[in-house]
């Protein structure tokens, strides 16, 4: 019982820290994963710990809930105008990463060829945790912001596949190459596939089944994200790619007791990246990193300023990116929990040089969260790529009910061509048993009367019917373009 004490003092203080370091991280402007990382390494001299399965089963856990986070966050229409560019990054991107990043280490860590390979596949991709924490609340220009967002939420699945596949070559080395690469082609389409699937019978579900409390729709909302995790690698498919995909539609579709779900999860997504961030810390014995100190501050430059730039500049020829932009995206390419992760593979599987690669591994992932991590910023600033502030309503509103409710409070953000902009709430003509609850106008709240004037930002919370939620939106959220033609017919 001691023990058991013990030990949620411990995971008690750990959350407490972790939460503490973040408000450092912010006054530092360097990502909260370093501090988190430190804590882990400090305790790591108190505490034994080597269990590399545990921390990988915990961090693929965490890693499910931070990219289906990350992922309902993300604005479809942004990310769509930069398709093409992030699935070049994260597949040409990395791959290339992977191999120039691959033959330094070769020769610097005196590797066989396919273990040197195998390191560079580990570090080769970009970190949805750490990208997703950096730019979140950074002024970044959208069209960067958005392909960092996509390229970090997506290129997890060609690192894995390149990770296992060295792996298995340096197992056994008679493996055949096409049978490699059809395994990859399958991964990402029946990954893809699923993603949207799960994403439809997410939303379906959310919006249909009516449960006696609002705080069950984000659990359910969770459980399927994980569902869609497992049953996707249950069928070899890629299971990251599937979580993003399926979180980006989930995110970006209309959702009874949205805000409920996304502040549910972006709290818990923050408990997963500070115990997983500190237990890969603890996976680490500091005494060691120093055998490897040169070896690694080597590594992580030549990754930052030229493996990574040579993979971003290659994979985005014709994209319409300047050269400041491809500087800006060669920086931002921050390393964080995956290939840590991904560095307790080859100790699983039991490779001779496993221990080394996990050291050097750990020791390039935090020289980029630390340097690239502060960069970000100043950098941004320097070259002129900052855009407007992200503006977030610190208000929210939403109907709660111990009990069954066929009512909901949408939230709908007054644009600058939605039909109702300047017009009085007695203006608008609402379905049947609709009210509008409140209005938001900058850090204000409104009491809406007849008389009240829509303008653009506001933020109008409606009360109505769950069955007309659709009619609500297209009344608020329809543009002059639109009603022009519907008069024109």
């Amino acid at each position: 019982m001691e023990n058991i004490n013990n030990s949620f003092i411990l995971i008690s203080i750990l959350l407490i820290i972790g939460v503490l370091t973040t408000k450092f991280s912010s006054r530092l402007g360097l990502p909260s994963l370093v501090f988190y990382i430190m804590v882990g390494m400090i305790l790591s001299n108190f505490i034994y710990y080597d269990n590399a399965l545990l921390t990988q089963l915990f961090g693929i856990l965490a890693l499910v809930v931070i990219l289906f986070e990350g992922g309902m966050q993300s604005n479809w229409p942004n990310i769509r105008k930069v398709i093409k560019p992030s699935l070049s990054l994260a597949t040409i991107g990395v791959l290339v990463t992977t191999v120039v990043i691959g033959v330094f280490a070769k020769y610097i860590l005196d590797l066989p060829w396919l273990e040197g390979l195998l390191f560079g596949a580990i570090v080769g991709s970009t970190d949805a945790a750490a990208v997703f924490a950096v730019i979140g609340n950074k002024n970044i220009k959208q069209k960067l912001g958005s392909t960092l967002e996509a390229e970090s939420g997506t290129n997890d699945p060609m690192a894995i596949f390149l990770t296992v596949s060295f792996i298995s070559l340096i197992q056994s080395p008679e493996l055949n190459i096409l049978g490699i690469t059809l395994r990859f082609l399958w991964q990402m389409g029946f990954g893809l596939a699923m993603g949207l699937i799960m994403g439809k019978v997410t939303v379906w579900s959310i919006n249909k089944i009516n449960l006696d409390s609002s705080g069950l729709y984000p659990i359910l909302a969770l459980g399927f994200a994980i569902l869609t995790y497992s049953l996707t690698s249950f069928l070899q498919g890629s299971g990251f790619l599937a979580v993003y995909i399926m979180a980006l539609l989930v995110g970006n579709s209309d959702l009874t007791y949205r805000h409920s779900i996304f502040r549910f999860n972006e709290g818990f997504a923050w408990m997963m990246q500070i115990l997983m961030f500190i237990l890969l810390g603890l996976l680490v014995f500091p005494s060691q990193l120093l055998d490897i100190f040169w070896q690694g501050i080597i590594l992580s430059l030549l990754l930052i300023l030229v493996a990574r730039p040579i993979g971003v500049f290659l994979s985005t020829i014709n994209m319409k990116f300047s050269v400041a932009d491809k500087i800006f995206l060669s920086i931002s390419g921050l390393k964080g929990a995956v290939p840590i992760v991904l560095a307790t593979y080859p100790m699983i599987a039991g490779l001779e040089n496993s221990q080394l690669l996990f050291n050097v591994v750990f020791f390039v992932v935090f020289t980029s969260a630390l340097v690239q991590g502060a960069a970000i910023s100043p950098l941004a600033d320097y070259l002129g790529l900052s855009g407007q502030e992200k503006f977030s309503s610190p208000h929210t509103l939403e109907l709660v009910s111990i009990g069954k409710s066929s009512s909901e409070i949408s939230e709908i953000a007054i644009k600058d061509h939605s039909v109702v902009l300047n017009k009085m709430l007695s203006e608008i003509k609402l379905p049947r048993d609709t009210l509008i609850s409140a209005v938001i106008r900058g850090d204000n709240v409104v009491t809406p009367t007849g008389t009240t004037t829509l303008q653009e930002g506001d933020i109008v919370y409606v009360l109505a019917p769950k069955s007309k939620r659709k009619q609500v939106n297209h009344i608020f959220m329809r543009k002059i373009q639109t009603q022009k033609k519907e008069q024109t017919e």
